[in-house]
């Protein structure tokens, strides 16, 4: 027996130790912010100058306390960071979020940034801000933590003539490709550089450019010295960052006085923090800050919501160089004597400057700060009592649960007495949740009289009458299962299934040698050949089915009806397969007329089918065949005669239009004819198909040109248009045939070309003068709505050549999006179901009505015949993508890259000579139409970089802090 309960949420209450730290929580890509709000906040100096700095909280105040219906929202960044050092200070939880900071930023909590421009940018954000303070404690508090001045020095080799320029920093840029300490870094960033050559400096005492030395002489530096280690540089070769992972040694105590000019002040600094990269790569990784409390000396490592404090007051990085070792790196960590470090995954090391005496001050959150953080400490405690208390009525309902079960668990086996069945899925859940339990459930168990399914013992479980009383009468439900429960009807059926089963493999043998055996008289029954050759699957199928789930259809055991829950989907399917012996069914019901589909087996065989498939359809060889098929087969017959003689009648009438042979030109105009009829080239396909399979296809009975008029009776194409584009959507008629056609079909509007010569003494040209006219209006509204159709598509395939040096080439990296277009187009139109015919062709009737077409069905007719006439054949190694007008060149390029493997800032892509480079425009816009092709051309790939922690990102185009707070946005 066991008793599991609910494991509820464990506070996250913050240590009661003294000294202890509050975590951070990160948002999804925000641990470099994390990292820098701790070392920030570990700055006592800077911490009490923002608890300096007013704020607006006077507003959100009320008498002596503040507004309980109101949340607090800081307004300006110093406010945000003011309350997050509050929390940080005097919280009771383990750890809180930073999201209010981080959104009044603007920062994108997906990706990861640059940690280094981050702190730039913040200390610039943040020095602005406090610039505009009164206090000068306030105002200054940046400058005299973080700002050191340097000096830029050239000296003209020529006069010795010395100039400077004067620079503030807040941190030291140190350049760590080729060193291996700290100081070797600082040596390099304050060493003598030479200016010869084409680099000479211009000596405003001299008047002429001069061999010179120039330097950068260190004037005075700040309280705390940020030294950033250069770890993230640009690599030319693949135009992207790349990590350094090169080891640097580092001291806890830098003497910095060889280094500034002026001597003699103090100028030995002792480590404070080290910011750690973990990752291989420059674009993605984990950020954690070690610590060292300015108070007592301890040191701690931040790592978001973790806070674990270092044994002995002693920094320790060993575990987080082995968590940055790639597995097939072979570089060693060099030896470190006692006070120094190596790491090289250090991005940043923070120093400050030795004090004789460590502060004892203890820094006071402010009045109004304090009051919010103890409102957020209440509600905190609030839940804290509600967690413990849903954990209390947890164990108690735990415990209760425990004495049922210790009441009832030796009183569930069911010996002598009385018994019945309880579903044992119900049961489990009885004896594991502490939730309700629910009312008992069998009705899963029964089959399809109502009864105990012999199937389903063994999800039941027997207990004694004694307990199931008890059950029922604390929970309910139903319906109950007594020792008589179990379905005789569905026993009976098992046993007769699995005896079946057994035998299926002789009679199998049986009913061959019966089929081998000549059927005389009138004994015999008719079987489907096609059910004959499977009738030992079917039956096995059917046996297994009625095996696994007896109350269910099996979908080939005849008679049987389906179960009220299956889906429509598949009762559809279901219905469309054909049971035994339904093969030879017509669809009347009856025996079908074909002989060919059907044979005639003996008494004996079909008894031993009929066990098999006891609801088949029985035709005994008397049976005479269905009377309607018989009539439907001698109508059809003399349709077919009927269709055959029409068809050869129109064939023998129009030769060359069948065989498109000799077929008159509009721009080459034969010289025995001033007329020239046209009709619709649908038309003339459709006649072409029926001639061609006049037993397949209806009988095309009239012409249908009023889908090439307008609905005012105008002609749509120009006689320029007609020689063009249009050529594929006219068929052009000789006289003599036009007489044939008018014979032999009917004809709803009469089209043609007539050429006369001018009559004016100044117009000697030849004139072409169509009839009806063409009708200029509805002429410019069919190309303006072709033009909107091509710009307006949905779902529409386009292609994407990749190119090399301006050269096709296959590419098999992706598979396929959409099918091979190789299928011909007759079969695209015999494939269509009935009924679904062209509204102006009357194909089946006879009926001489003249149809005026709506200009909507002609666009409809245009847009297939554009279609066909546009249709670009995919050649192997290209890709087809669906796309659709409004969708964007971004979204376009993020197909293009799963199915090239090339990412989207490498692509260059043009249509027709024009480069597509607007992201933001739209395919309609740029002018991609359906089956446009577009050239590809990948720039060179880059090295892919491996992924350590938080969060792998596609290396794309970097836009740093752009559109956020840090940049006054």
């Amino acid at each position: 027996m066991k008793i599991v309960f609910i494991t509820l949420m464990t506070p996250t209450v913050r240590g009661e130790k003294k000294n202890s730290f509050v975590g951070l929580t990160n948002l999804g890509a925000t641990c470099y912010v994390n990292t820098f709000l701790q070392v920030w906040f570990l700055n006592l100096e800077l911490r009490q100058a923002l608890y300096l700095c007013p704020s607006t909280c006077s507003d959100y105040m009320m008498g002596d306390g503040i507004q309980e219906e109101k949340d607090y929202e800081p307004q300006t960044i110093c406010e945000h960071l003011q309350y997050l050092f509050a929390l940080l200070q005097n919280s009771n939880r383990r750890y809180i979020d930073p999201s209010g900071f981080v959104k009044a930023l603007g920062l994108d909590t997906g990706q990861q940034q640059d940690a280094q421009e981050f702190s730039k940018l913040f200390m610039s954000l943040l020095e602005d801000t406090l610039s505009k303070q009164k206090n000068p404690d306030v105002r200054n508090i940046v400058q005299q933590q973080f700002c050191g001045e340097y000096a830029y020095v050239t000296v003209c080799n020529q006069c010795g003539r010395e100039s400077k320029l004067l620079s503030k920093f807040y941190e030291l840029e140190l350049n760590i490709q080729g060193h291996k300490q700290l100081t070797d870094c600082i040596s390099e960033f304050l060493k003598e550089e030479k200016l010869e050559g084409d680099n000479r400096y211009f000596c405003e005492n001299c008047q002429s450019k001069q061999n010179a030395t120039r330097k950068i002489r260190l004037l005075s530096l700040p309280c705390t010295l940020n030294l950033q280690l250069m770890r993230f540089v640009f690599d030319r070769q693949t135009g992207h960052k790349k990590k350094l992972n090169t080891y640097i040694g580092f001291s806890e105590i830098l003497d910095m006085e060889p280094y500034v000019e002026h001597k003699g002040g103090s100028y030995v600094y002792e480590l404070s923090a080290v910011l750690i990269h973990r990752g291989v790569s420059a674009y993605s990784g984990h950020y954690i800050a070690h610590v060292k409390d300015p108070q007592s000396g301890e040191w701690y490592k931040f790592n978001d919501e973790d806070i674990e404090k270092m044994e002995g007051k002693k920094l320790q990085l060993g575990i987080e160089e082995d968590l940055a070792e790639p597995s097939k790196s072979q570089t060693r960590k060099p030896k470190c004597g006692k006070g120094t470090h190596c790491s090289r995954n250090a991005y940043m090391l923070v120093y400050r400057l030795q004090a004789q005496e460590k502060p004892n001050t203890t820094i006071q959150v402010p009045a109004f700060l304090q009051e919010l953080v103890d409102r957020d400490n209440s509600k905190f405690e609030e839940w804290c009592i509600e967690m413990a208390e849903m954990r209390k009525q947890s164990v108690d309902k735990g415990k209760a649960k425990h004495e049922e079960v210790k009441e009832l668990y030796q009183r569930l086996p069911a010996g002598a007495e009385p018994y019945e069945f309880v579903s044992l899925e119900w049961l489990q859940k009885w004896l594991d949740e502490s939730t309700p339990t629910k009312p008992i459930d069998n009705h899963a168990c029964l089959c399809s009289h109502d009864k105990l399914h012999p199937d389903k013992i063994s999800i039941m479980k027997r207990i004694s009458e004694y307990a199931a009383d008890i059950f029922y009468s604390r929970y309910g439900g139903g319906p109950r299962l007594t020792v008589k429960a179990l379905c005789k009807e569905c026993v009976v059926e098992r046993c007769r299934v699995l005896r079946l089963k057994n035998q299926l493999n002789e009679d199998y043998k049986t009913v061959n040698n019966l089929l081998k055996a000549t059927v005389k008289g009138n004994d015999g029954f008719w079987v489907g050949k096609s059910s004959l050759r499977s009738w030992r699957q079917l039956a096995l199928e059917q046996l297994d089915e009625q095996d696994g789930d007896a109350d269910q259809s099996s979908g080939k055991m005849n008679g049987n009806t389906l179960n009220k829950d299956e889906s429509k989907e598949e009762r559809k399917e279901e219905e469309e397969e054909l049971n035994f012996n339904e093969d030879i069914l017509c669809p009347h019901g009856e025996l079908c007329i074909s002989e060919n589909e059907r044979r005639l087996v003996s008494k004996e065989a079909w008894s031993k089918l009929q066990q098999y498939f006891p609801k088949a359809p029985e035709f005994p060889s008397y049976k005479e065949c269905c009377s309607q098929c018989k009539i439907l087969e001698r109508e059809g017959e003399e349709n077919e005669a009927l269709h055959k003689m029409i068809a050869n009648e129109q064939k023998t009438s129009l030769p060359n239009l069948f065989q498109d042979k000799n077929r008159p030109c509009l721009s080459n105009w034969p010289e025995d004819t001033d007329v020239l009829y046209i009709v619709s080239q649908f038309f003339v396909e459709e006649w072409r198909k029926f001639v061609r399979k006049p037993t397949r296809c209806s009988p095309v009975s009239s012409v249908g040109n009023s889908a090439l008029l307008c609905p005012h009776g105008g002609l749509m194409f120009t006689f320029a248009s007609m020689t063009k584009e249009d050529s594929k959507l006219i068929a052009l008629i000789w006289p003599s045939e036009w007489q044939m056609i008018q014979k032999l079909f009917v004809v709803d509007h009469v089209i043609k070309i007539m050429r006369t010569e001018g009559g004016d003494a100044n117009l000697s040209e030849t004139q072409y003068i169509s009839e009806p006219k063409l009708c200029p209006e509805c002429r410019e509204g069919l190309l303006c709505q072709q033009q909107r159709d091509l710009r307006e598509y949905t779902q529409a395939t386009i292609y994407v050549h990749k190119v090399v040096d301006n050269k096709k080439v296959m590419k098999d990296s992706a598979p396929e999006l959409n099918v091979s277009s190789s299928e011909t187009e007759e079969d695209k139109e015999e494939a269509k179901p009935d009924g679904e015919k062209d509204p102006d062709f009357n194909q089946s009737n006879g009926g001489t009505k003249r149809q005026k077409i709506s200009h909507q069905n002609y666009i409809a007719y245009q847009k297939q015949v554009i279609r066909r006439s546009m249709r670009h054949r995919k050649v192997r190694g290209e890709k087809a993508l669906l796309v659709s007008a409004n969708q964007t060149l971004k979204e376009l390029k993020i197909q293009i890259m799963h199915a090239f493997s090339v990412a989207p800032f490498d692509q260059n892509l043009s249509i027709d000579g024009k480069i597509l480079s607007d992201d933001c425009a739209t395919l309609g816009t740029l002018g991609v139409i359906p089956e446009s092709v577009i050239l590809l051309k990948a720039d060179e790939p880059i090295a892919d970089y491996a992924a350590m922690d938080d969060v792998m990102q596609v290396c794309m185009p970097e836009e740093g802090f752009k559109g956020t707070g840090l940049l006054g946005h």
